[in-house]
Parts: C-alpha cells; sequence; structure tokens
C-alpha cells in the first residue's frame, strides 16, 4: 500500500489543501502548532471514520458546517480514492463516504465502508467493530499513546497488546469458559433435580401397570353377568309382550264401549230434539191461528184500493189546479207588460191615430181590475190546492198503515202454510222415535255384553304392573352392572394414559439423565482438559511474541542509547532498562531516554505486529509523529541510522526539528498564519 495524495477541507486549521504524498522518506516539516498531525489524523479519518469516543467536532473547523478529506492511495496495483464528509447539525457527524476504484464509484454506509476498507487491508476481521487498533500500532501511534502504554497498570498494558496482537481471543476464550462451565455446573443441578424422582416415576409406574391388570380381570366376569341379565331382561320383555296383547284387546273393547255409548248419546239426544221439535210445531199452529183473520184482510185489501184510488183523484185535481195557477201568474205578467206598454204608447198600432190620456187611462183601469181579479182567483185557487195537499198526505199515511197491515197479515198467512206443510212432519218424527228407541235398546244390550268381557281382562292390568316392576329391576340391574363395567373401562383408560404419561415423562427423564451425563463429561473437559490446553497455547504464543518483541525492542533502543543500557521486557511487556545489573526506573530517565524507550517499544511493536500478520497490506507503511521529542544531538544523529534500518516502502516523518531534513528522500513545508494552515512549495 502507498498513499500517493490527500485533500482536506474544513479540517481543524486547514481551508483547502492538496498534499502529494511521494514515495520512499517524507517529511512534514513546520514550527509546532502548525498542523502537521492534523495532516495524519486526516488519513486515519479518510481510511476508518470516526471512533469510538472520536468527536466530530475534533476534526470539523469551528465556525464551518461541512468538511471533507479525500485520500487517494494505491492497492495491489489498483488506484483507490476514498472520501468521506463531515456535516454540522445538532452535533457533527459523519455524512456521505464514497469510494472510487480504478474510476468506478460507489457510495457506501459508514459500516459498509469501514469493512470494506479492513478487507481491502486484509485486517483480520475481529477488527471491524473495534477501533484501528492494529492501524495504529503497525502504521501510526502518536509518541504520547506509546509512552501511555509504557506507563499503564501492566494488566491493562497486557490487555492492551492481547488486542493489538489479536490473541486477546485466548483471554475471551477462558473467560467465555469458565462461564460455560458454570453455566454447565448450574444445568447439572438443575437436571439432577429433573431426574431425582425417576426411580419412584418407575415404582409407580410399575404398581399402576398391577393394578390396571386386576382391574382388567374383573370384565370377564362382569360380562357374564351381564349376558344373564340380558337373558332375563329378553323373558320379562316377552312376558309383558304377551300381556300387552291381553290389554290391547281389553282396550279394544272399551273403545267399542266408548262408542257405543257416544252411540247412545246421540241417539239420546235426537229423541230429545224430535220430542222439542213436535212440541215447537203445535205451539206454532195454536198461536198462529189465534192471531190470523182471512176476513180482516179482505177488507183491508178493499180498504186499501179506495184510498189508492182516493189518492190518484186527490193528486189530478191538484194538478189541475198546479196548471190554474201557471195560466193566472202567465195572464198576470201580459198585462204588466200591456200596462207598461200603454204608458210608453203614443201612436195606436192599429189606426196610427194618436192615443189620448183619457183613452190610455181608460185602458189602464180596466187591465189593473183584470190583474185584481185574477190575483183573487189565483189566492183562491192557492188555498185549495194547499187544502188538497194535506188531504192527499192524509190518504198517503192512510195507505202507508194499509200496507204494513196487509204486509203484516200476508206474513202470518204464509207462516201458517209453513207452518202446516210442518205439522204434516209430525208423523215422521213419530215413527223416528220408535227407531230410535229400538237402537237404544239394542245397543244398550252390546254394551252390557262388552262390559262383561272387560271385567274378565282386567285381572291383566295387575299382572302388567307387576311384570314391569320385574322388568325395571332386571333393567336397572343391568344398568348398575353398565355403569360399573363402564367404570372399570374408564378407569382401565385412565390408567393407560396415566401410563402413557409416566412412560414418556420417564423417557424424557431418561433422555435428561443422558443428558446430564454429557454435561457432565462436557464440564469436566472444558474445566481440566480444554482450559489447559487454553492457556498453554496462550503461554507459548505470548512467550514467542514476548521473545521476539524483547529482542526487537533491545535492538532499537540499542540503536539510540548508549552501549551501557540494557533493556529487555518481562512477562506483562512492561519495559525493563538495566544499567550495569542494576534496573533504573523509567521516572528517573531523562526526557530524550524515555523518548528512545517509547520510539523503540513503537519500531519493535510494528515490526512484531508485521512480522505476525504477515499478510496485512499496511506493513510497508510507518509513520512516526514527533520522534525526536527530547532527543540530544548524538540521539538525532543515530535517528539516521534507525530511519535506513527501518527499510519501509513509505515513511511519513513529523517533526519541527531541522536536522531531520538531511534524514529524509522528501520534505513537505507547512505554515500556519492567522490561524489558516497552507502548503510552502
Amino acid at each position: 500500500m502507498l498513499f500517493k495524495r490527500i485533500k482536506i477541507q474544513n479540517i481543524r486549521s486547514y481551508d483547502n489543501a492538496d498534499m502529494v504524498i511521494p514515495q520512499g522518506s517524507v517529511l512534514l516539516s513546520g514550527d509546532i502548532g502548525s498542523g502537521k498531525t492534523s495532516i495524519l489524523l486526516a488519513i486515519e479519518f479518510a481510511l476508518f471514520g470516526l471512533q469510538p469516543g472520536q468527536k466530530g467536532t475534533s476534526l470539523l473547523k469551528n465556525g464551518r458546517d461541512e468538511g471533507r478529506v479525500e485520500l487517494e492511495f494505491e492497492l495491489d496495483g489498483q488506484n483507490i480514492i476514498i472520501t468521506r464528509t463531515l456535516k454540522r447539525k445538532k452535533t457533527v457527524g459523519q455524512e456521505e463516504t464514497y469510494i472510487t476504484i480504478d474510476g468506478k464509484t460507489e457510495e457506501k454506509a459508514i459500516t459498509d465502508m469501514k469493512n470494506q476498507v479492513l478487507q481491502l487491508l486484509n485486517y483480520p476481521l475481529e477488527f471491524a467493530k473495534k477501533t484501528n487498533l492494529l492501524y495504529r500500532f503497525t502504521v501510526y501511534t502518536p509518541q504520547e499513546e506509546m509512552k501511555q502504554i509504557i506507563l499503564e497498570n501492566p494488566e491493562i498494558r497486557l490487555n492492551t497488546l492481547r488486542h493489538v496482537f489479536g490473541i486477546d481471543k485466548y483471554k475471551r476464550i477462558k473467560e467465555n469458559s469458565t462461564i460455560l462451565t458454570a453455566r454447565l455446573r448450574e444445568l447439572s443441578r438443575l437436571k439432577q433435580g429433573q431426574i431425582l424422582d425417576l426411580d419412584l416415576f418407575k415404582t409407580r409406574m410399575n404398581e399402576k401397570k398391577e393394578s390396571l391388570i386386576l382391574i382388567q380381570e374383573q370384565i370377564p366376569e362382569i360380562e357374564k353377568k351381564l349376558s344373564e341379565i340380558l337373558v332375563l331382561k329378553i323373558k320379562k320383555e316377552t312376558e309383558i309382550k304377551e300381556i300387552e296383547g291381553k290389554i290391547d284387546e281389553k282396550n279394544k273393547i272399551e273403545n267399542e264401549v266408548e262408542k257405543l255409548n257416544i252411540l247412545l248419546l246421540t241417539k239420546r239426544e235426537q229423541i230429545v230434539k224430535i220430542d222439542k221439535d213436535i212440541e215447537l210445531i203445535r205451539k206454532r199452529l195454536e198461536q198462529v191461528s189465534k192471531e190470523f183473520n182471512q176476513e180482516e184482510l179482505d177488507k183491508t185489501i178493499i180498504k186499501l184500493s179506495d184510498k189508492k184510488k182516493s189518492y190518484e183523484k186527490t193528486n189530478r185535481e191538484i194538478i189541475e189546479l198546479s196548471a190554474k195557477i201557471s195560466s193566472f201568474l202567465s195572464k198576470k205578467t201580459e198585462l204588466e207588460k200591456l200596462k207598461e206598454a200603454i204608458l210608453n204608447l203614443k201612436v195606436c198600432p192599429t189606426c196610427f191615430q194618436e192615443v189620448t190620456v183619457t183613452h190610455k187611462h181608460g185602458i189602464f183601469e180596466q187591465t189593473e181590475k183584470e190583474i185584481q181579479s185574477i190575483a183573487t182567483d189565483k189566492i183562491n185557487t192557492d188555498n185549495e190546492k194547499q187544502k188538497k195537499e194535506i188531504l192527499i198526505k192524509q190518504i198517503n199515511s192512510e195507505i202507508l198503515d194499509l200496507e204494513k197491515f196487509k204486509s203484516s197479515l200476508e206474513a202470518i198467512k204464509i207462516r201458517i202454510q209453513t207452518i202446516q206443510e210442518d205439522s204434516k212432519k209430525l208423523d215422521d218424527f213419530e215413527r223416528q222415535k220408535i227407531s230410535l228407541n229400538q237402537d237404544i235398546e239394542l245397543l244398550t244390550g252390546q254394551a252390557y255384553r262388552l262390559k262383561e268381557g272387560i271385567s274378565e281382562l282386567k285381572k291383566y292390568d295387575l299382572i302388567m304392573q307387576a311384570k314391569k316392576k320385574e322388568l325395571e329391576v332386571v333393567i336397572l340391574e343391568e344398568r348398575q352392572i353398565d355403569i360399573k363395567k363402564a367404570e372399570i373401562i374408564k378407569e382401565i383408560e385412565l390408567g393407560n394414559r396415566e401410563i402413557a404419561r409416566m412412560e414418556k415423562e420417564i423417557s424424557e427423564k431418561e433422555k435428561i439423565k443422558d443428558e446430564l451425563l454429557y454435561i457432565v463429561e462436557l464440564e469436566n473437559w472444558v474445566s481440566s482438559q480444554f482450559l489447559e490446553l487454553i492457556s498453554f497455547i496462550e503461554k507459548n504464543v505470548m512467550l514467542r511474541l514476548r521473545e521476539e518483541f524483547s529482542k526487537l525492542f533491545n535492538e532499537w533502543f540499542s540503536i539510540l542509547v548508549p552501549d551501557t543500557f540494557n533493556v529487555r521486557l518481562d512477562e506483562e511487556f512492561t519495559p525493563i532498562i538495566e544499567q550495569q545489573d542494576y534496573e533504573l526506573d523509567y521516572g528517573y530517565l531523562s526526557g530524550g531516554e524515555r523518548t528512545a524507550i517509547a520510539l523503540a517499544y513503537r519500531l519493535a511493536l510494528n515490526q512484531t505486529i508485521n512480522s505476525l500478520l504477515s499478510e496485512i497490506k499496511t506493513k510497508g507503511i510507518v509513520i512516526l509523529d514527533e520522534p525526536t521529542d527530547g532527543f540530544s544531538q548524538q540521539q538525532l544523529d543515530k535517528m539516521r541510522d534507525v530511519l535506513q534500518q527501518l527499510k519501509v516502502n513509505q515513511l511519513i516523518i513529523v517533526s519541527h526539528d531541522q536536522k531531520m531534513e538531511g534524514f529524509v528522500e522528501n520534505i513537505v513545508r507547512l505554515k500556519k498564519d492567522h490561524g489558516v494552515t497552507s502548503l510552502i512549495a
């Protein structure tokens, strides 16, 4: 892997920067605080994004809402560009991420981008959910972090190095194994409790089976009793059927007697009705003969005829008087018109002579007399008409009375005729009475004979009651035996279910017993053999790593510090510094010596990891941040030997020491002016 170019926008002290990263050794030179380390942080952000616990505000420039990093590098012959952006909202967070491989650009989710970068760099997949420790200790480790590891609590340092070396899995395996064995022991106790009553279940099941055998032996005896009861029941039912035949015969006779009684009652009712009809006819004849008189009817008819003639005559007279009154009115109207005409007449229409007033007066008086005469005649005629109208009303009323009286007499006459016809039936009624009495006598004798037969058959009612009681006793006994049989069958069924349930539970407990044996064996194997094996493997791996690490650490330290010092690592990877067989405390070393310890530790760690994880694609790159901080001039001169022995494809050094410029092939100068960093050509 080779870094080729990085473009940054609004990152820390940078507005816009585009830096080409050459192959070989490169020095980022500039004053303290000029923005050198920001380049290294931008490279790390481009590769892995924000790390757990890292805030976006540590990268995004103050007062800016968006920032951007674009890193170009070469890997396995492919040209790759990774672009990441930051955006300020409520907090500063990552936004779009893009990856371009040989000109083909693809947008990725943040997690997907990190996974793809790890795959490209061939980092173990276990680092996907961790911070980028492998990159920090193989490529770029801030100097203060190395010092922190050296001064850290030995257990924490050892766990950190386990994590970096990728062998913390052994510790996790042991921890998980301890958890597993505890869980297995707990499961073992649980399963022991579950099978504690296994033998008791087996004993109960055997007792239940023996009990069922005894119960099943009762069934043949019960079935024998049922067969005997069934025979007796059939016998009783047959006897009852025979008796039922006699009782049916008795019932039929009783029905016949009932029919005869109904027939006798009907006959007697008919005789009573005939007697009533005869009596009624006789009474009606006697009553009607008193009410009707033929002579009176004849007189009424004659009188009615005379009244009708008188009515017709009076009606004609009224009509004539009405015509006479109409004539009077017509004549009066003509005379009134004549009077009016005479009053207006001037010339005689006959002789055409002038009509005098005297002549008019004479004619007018004569006309007036005629009108008065007509009025008198009309009054007399009206009076006469009124009298006639009163008379005709009286005659009409008399006619109506006569009509009613005549109708009542005629109705009585018709009734007499009808009653006379009914009286002819009296002889028939008498003959019917004789016939009915004969029938009654015959039916009474027949009913008597049938009742004698019923008396003989009544004894079978008592016999039937006794037989039914005997049958009820048999049926009750049969029902009781049936119930007992059903109870036994139900008990057997429930017993079989109970046995099946017990067998199932015993089977399950047997399985649990087998599982318990397996769990006990597994727990013994994990707690003894497996944990011992893991501890042995871990011990050997750590021993090999410590030997390699300690050897490299001593070699690098020997280059940087006079031969009077000797360094090595103890079992917890703590640096041990010795001088003339005396062990020196880290705190008593000078600043340059502490920096040399940290740098030697850093380089030894880098080589150890690259040797262990030989397939990672970042092993050809080393980034050193202020590696000479506190060095003496003599130690600075030794840095040339260190850099020459690194033998990496790309070495990036951050330093403000000008002497370092003579140790590298390429120099990139940075300058910060008014809070903004820029590249100096």
